[in-house]
């Protein structure tokens, strides 16, 4: 049985008359990729940023590989790496200079080189991060939440505004991470994404999760409910067509 690396109980959060996060509760499988969805304002960013330490919590509990985050929340930090926005970075210092930067604020001995070719950008270690693609910026931000080795990565939103060939390269690289053993928590809008993706997913809306399950258990449930799609669905669709035609190899500008 999968041992939970993550668990999350009756957490509430309100903001002065507003609750914006409803007792919710679910655990997250050590080892697996888990995706918190819903639509804007549904109350997952709230959540996922109490239990990054980010965000005080009203009330409820959160515990993260054994630590109670009210009672050992730097040992949370510890542990869990957070993907930071392309806002966060310096955008005058090179990619080498950055991971020193963010090494050195880990308190981590870090190969920087070794850690670039991780996200295929070895070949950028001098340029500026100011001068990198969108693609390469989410890449990078992937690979600074591996510096302090984390049992726990967050990627919130990871593809937003890449191109075809960027987001699916991206999709296998979190693969790999996930795949050498770091529990994975996703936000996407995308939700071929998520069921290319995730082992499981919990659906949140209105401060409450709605539903959490697999993707196929999710889906067949809603098909033996009588759901139909108005029109049928292809075995490829235009993604597909773009990769196809295009390939599948990195284009950086």
């Amino acid at each position: 049985m999968a041992i939970p690396i993550i668990t999350v109980s009756n957490l509430v959060k309100d903001y002065d008359n507003f609750r914006a996060v409803k007792g919710i509760s679910f655990e997250v499988q050590e080892g697996e990729i888990f995706g918190l969805l819903g639509p804007n304002g549904a109350g997952k960013s709230t959540t996922l940023e109490i239990i990054e330490t980010l965000r005080k919590k009203t009330s409820g509990t959160v515990t993260v590989a054994g630590f109670n985050l009210d009672e050992r929340p730097d040992e949370i930090k510890s542990i869990i790496g957070v993907q930071l926005q392309a806002s966060g970075y310096y955008p005058g210092l090179s990619l080498l200079q950055l991971v020193d930067l963010f090494a050195g604020l880990y308190n981590q001995q870090v190969n920087a080189m070794e850690l670039l070719k991780t996200v295929n950008l070895e070949e950028k270690a001098k340029a500026k991060f100011k001068d990198l693609s969108g693609g390469q910026k989410q890449r990078f931000s992937v690979a600074t939440t591996l510096i302090n080795k984390p049992k726990v990565v967050f990627l919130d939103e990871p593809t937003t505004g890449l191109d075809p060939q960027a987001r699916r390269n991206l999709w296998e690289l979190i693969r790999k991470i996930n795949g050498e053993g770091t529990t994975v928590i996703i936000t996407t809008h995308y939700m071929d994404e998520a069921e290319y993706l995730c082992n499981r997913i919990a659906i949140v809306d209105s401060g409450e999760i709605v539903a959490l399950d697999t993707p196929d258990n999710l889906i067949d449930h809603l098909v033996a409910s009588g759901f139909e799609r108005p029109k049928q669905v292809k075995k490829a669709n235009l993604e597909d067509v773009f990769i196809q035609l295009t390939g599948k190899n990195l284009r950086e500008d």
